[in-house]
């Protein structure tokens, strides 16, 4: 029996799975977790169903393998659909074995990591494999907030399917061998007449760079497995742990004088926010998430003298850095995730504003951008946020600001905190004195040069509290680490609710 479990559809099926560039749901187990430390559960489930022929195809195991293992040394249940047996289908016992896995890691606090590989519900079940999505889907609700959910889609995930990983914190996706969507190419042919392969519909490269359904990107398998390893590095347990530290040789006061030539002296020229965030973390600990997606915002995690920070930042070098609709939501959603699991905020901003247009305003700007504003005000993790350039208007309060209780507010001599850029300002302030002299260039540079020495500098919002610091770009580090250490024991309570109403 337990030979029949190990060879899942049989050698050929595995062999097929092999031509496909796919591993199978055990091989992949194995590159996942720890060598060893798999002990599975569920070994010889099978279904109930008698329809349609299935009672002549029992398969023990039922199409998914599930278990707890070890990544690190540290437990991890697992769950991995075999599409070698009913093509990954997914019944009532199927389901079945899923739901008592997560009930388990809910019950211990220890993070889940689901494979999917499936063809979707079980057609022969009927609703009962619907009802094993909803099991499922329920099961994602509850523990999230409570342990961490990874995804990886490592075959066709379709349909209902879609919406488990969708509820879980981190999606992976792997290049030419997974897919995702809701509605597959032929029911969008036949409804919208719309010709579309499932790789242009709902592929790796779709999901990361256009609808942000997806977080990582992998080559292969094998690749996308190591990923899964190392950002679990960076996660705790469940949401009462701490996120593992580390030791670290990079002294926590380093300075790197470089950081003080990378703000160019034209105030509209782009710089790389890489660069900054590079120059700042320990070396080699940077882990950046939706890399793809909405890259106007950059969010990962990194390390601060061993010990785990999530980032946010904007990106100068994209859009400016302006806030947008797709950069709201991929910035809340990782904020709100770091609050959830005691993972320190560490915000980096430079940011002229919120993107204009009538595309922007018509697909709800308001209500996105209101979501990273929530998040923020919502969080009550350590928050420590550094200026280094533009800090305008409502994008000032929404990123990490005193005003939204962020706790360290630090800015770079070349800070420009205010209503608006120095030109507009001018423009609006001046336009009739402008208009009125003899030479409305000339004066209109004048002014602008005036405002910005009066304005376009961090001291009036240092002489008001809302900046605790005013530092040389070099000491950027040590303020950092010297922060987070401060703020280790930080509590800080909220009114009591059932939950709040974020703007979706």
């Amino acid at each position: 029996m337990k030979k029949r479990a190990l060879l899942g559809g049989g050698v050929e099926r595995i062999e097929k799975q092999h031509a496909a560039g796919k591993l199978t749901a055990r091989e992949r187990v194995d590159l996942l977790l720890d060598e060893g430390t798999f002990d599975e559960v569920g070994m010889f489930v099978t279904h109930n169903c008698d329809a349609f022929g299935m009672g002549k195809q029992h398969i023990p195991g039922d199409g998914v393998v599930t278990g707890v293992g070890k990544v690190d040394g540290r437990p991890v249940a697992v769950f991995s659909q075999d599409f070698t047996v009913f093509g990954g289908s997914l019944g009532l016992a199927h389901a079945g074995k899923i739901c008592r896995l997560m009930d388990l890691a809910l019950k211990v606090g220890m993070p889940v990591v689901g494979m999917n590989d499936s063809g979707g519900a079980r057609i022969q079940e009927g609703v009962e494999s619907l009802g094993g999505y909803a099991d499922i889907f329920l099961r994602n609700t509850l523990a999230s907030g409570v342990v961490p959910q990874i995804s990886a889609i490592m075959g066709p995930c379709a349909g209902g399917a879609v919406y488990s990983p969708a509820i879980t914190d981190f999606t992976f996706m792997v290049e030419g061998t997974s897919y995702m969507f809701v509605t597959g190419p032929n029911v969008i042919r036949t409804v919208t007449h719309e010709e579309v392969t499932s790789e242009a519909l709902g592929g790796a490269a779709v999901h990361n760079e256009t609808s942000g359904v997806a977080h990582f990107q992998s080559r292969n398998e094998a690749e996308c497995l190591q990923s899964i390893r190392k950002l679990l590095s960076y996660l705790p347990a469940n949401n009462l742990d701490e996120p593992p530290a580390v030791t670290s040789d990079d002294p926590p006061d380093r300075r790197d004088p470089k950081l003080n030539k990378v703000i160019p002296a034209d105030p509209k020229k782009p710089y790389d926010m890489h660069d900054v965030i590079g120059a700042v973390v320990d070396p080699g600990t940077y882990f950046e998430v939706a890399a793809k997606f909405a890259q106007n915002i950059i969010v990962g995690f990194a390390r601060f003298h061993g010990r785990v920070a999530g980032i946010v930042a904007q990106q100068p070098a994209v859009l400016a850095g302006c806030l947008d609709i797709n950069s709201s939501v991929k910035g809340a959603r990782f904020v709100r995730f770091c609050d959830a699991f005691n993972i320190p905020l560490v915000t980096f901003e430079d940011v002229p504003g919120f993107l204009p247009g009538v595309t922007q305003e018509h697909g709800g700007i308001i209500r996105n951008g209101a979501k990273l504003l929530y998040a923020y005000c919502e969080a009550t993790v350590p928050k420590i946020t550094v200026i280094t350039r533009k800090a305008y208007g409502g994008a000032y309060d929404v990123m990490s600001s005193k005003h939204v209780r962020g706790d360290v507010n630090i800015a770079w001599p070349a800070a420009e905190i205010a209503v608006m850029g120095a030109e507009g300002a001018v423009n609006i302030l001046f336009k009739r004195e402008i208009e009125a002299s003899g030479d409305p260039v000339a004066e209109r540079a004048r002014l602008v040069a005036e405002y910005r020495e009066r304005f376009a500098n961090p001291y009036i919002a240092a002489g008001k509290g809302y900046v605790d610091k005013v530092i040389e770009p070099a000491d950027t580090r040590r303020e950092i680490c010297r922060a987070m250490e401060m703020l280790r024991g930080k509590r800080e309570s909220v009114p009591s609710k059932k939950h709040g109403n974020i703007p979706l």
